[in-house]
């Protein structure tokens, strides 16, 4: 394998244009292939098809979008570096023929994107009693097939659905030392958005905890084609470490200027829900790269992803605050501030505000509930979910005072 100085990106099935880096390294070029014809070929919202080269003196952010992170990129890195490097453009090269999105990347020679499909079962996934070996195998058969962004140990494959043969995408995440339980803090997170009514992935917890598994949404319903998503540090031409380096004013203009007219009034208020959430259940990693846009492809209508990544990291950070400033600030808002941001920035109504508010809540004391529960049935889980349960109540008596909680009996270990 030898290093990749420039790759064939690839629009869906269409070969858009080629990305290098100059001889010097000290920028990437993407130049769109004489002929092309948007929007088929178009690469970003941002990015339209031109005969002027695009120049980025890093590579540019929706090529970095899904680059791996954390332990599946040093997983990718420890296996290519002897051989070929372990610059981006390699590991895109490596990872490029699955990836979330319409792009794809390959070498300039090749005739199409390596694509390998291979088939897991989901409801082996959920129900192996190893997690640890199962996850472990899974990144060695899936760490070069798996173009997904994130910290947390990930892999993405496909799966048959229990009980049928329809084969989807998912994505498999574990959990490190550093952040114990963390599949089955994530689980009740999102289970709390799904019970305030947010859009979310089809998701699941494997049966001892070990694994949280995603049916990812950046695909269509029928057929399985990619749909276009790009994050939000693409939609504001910001490399993946730039994702703390903004603020959620400026999440509210972004979705304003590219999210389609007759979806933006629905992609506001699950914005808006979907900080609230995060606000309560005391998640402080809902940075730029959380939070992204979908679309059929370019020139079609344009709405905002489902919600996906939320966890309780005070659960293991206690000082942790929010990924991005409001009102100036990065800190746990007091309600009133966040009232004076969904009626200025997002034109929210006072009286959605309110009802948003409660629907929030409501759905964080029903989740309380069911982790309760699930707590008392797994001592290995105690530690977290009374932490996670005394985050969760910090929150609610914040963003709605007058709601009291306390750990139920037999909550301490």
């Amino acid at each position: 394998m030898r290093s990749s100085n420039a790759l064939a990106v690839w629009g869906a099935k269409c070969r858009a244009g080629l990305v290098e880096r100059s001889p010097d390294q000290g920028r990437h070029i993407f130049s769109y292939n004489e002929g092309a014809e948007s929007p088929e070929a178009q690469v970003s919202l941002t990015m339209p098809v031109r005969l002027e080269s695009w120049i980025s003196r890093d590579l540019h952010p929706i090529f970095q979008m899904n680059l791996p992170e954390g332990a599946l990129r040093e997983i990718i890195r420890r296996a290519i570096a002897k051989l070929a490097g372990e610059d981006d453009l390699t590991i895109l090269r490596v990872t490029g023929g699955n990836q979330i999105g319409r792009n794809r990347f390959s070498l300039p020679e090749d005739s199409a994107p390596g694509i390998v499909e291979t088939t897991e079962s989901l409801e082996e996934l959920l129900s192996y009693p190893d997690t640890d070996e199962l996850f472990n195998d899974l990144a060695a058969k899936y760490a070069f097939r798996s173009g997904v962004s994130g910290v947390q140990p990930k892999v993405m494959l496909d799966a048959t659905a229990r009980g049928t043969s329809t084969v989807g995408g998912y994505l498999v995440k574990s959990w490190g030392t550093d952040y114990p339980h963390l599949a089955t803090n994530e689980f009740f997170c999102m289970t709390a958005a799904q019970r305030a009514g947010l859009p979310v992935p089809e998701f699941h917890l494997s049966e001892n905890g070990g694994l949280f598994v995603m049916k990812r949404f950046d695909l269509a319903v029928s057929g399985g084609s990619s749909l276009g998503f790009e994050d939000l540090c693409s939609l504001q031409a910001l490399g993946t470490p730039q994702k703390y380096n903004s603020t959620y004013e400026r999440v509210a203009r972004t979705i304003k200027d590219f999210v389609s007219r007759e979806f933006l009034q629905r992609a506001r208020e699950q914005f808006f829900a979907s900080l609230l959430l995060s606000c309560m259940l005391r998640n402080g990693d809902a940075h730029l790269k959380n939070f992204g846009v979908l679309y059929e492809r370019p020139g079609q209508p344009v709405s905002l992803a489902p919600v996906y990544d939320i966890v309780t990291t005070v659960a293991y950070i206690p000082r942790d605050v929010p990924a991005l400033s409001l009102a100036g600030a990065k800190k746990w808002w007091p309600r009133k501030i966040l009232e004076k941001f969904a009626i200025t920035h997002l034109l929210l109504s006072v009286g959605r505000v309110e009802r948003i508010f409660e629907e929030i809540a409501d759905a964080v004391s029903d989740t309380r509930g069911i982790l309760s529960d699930y707590r008392a049935d797994h001592p290995e889980f105690r530690d977290v979910g009374n932490r996670m349960l005394a985050a969760w109540d910090e929150g609610v008596r914040g963003a709605v005072p007058g709601r009291v909680y306390s750990i139920p009996r037999g909550g301490e270990g």
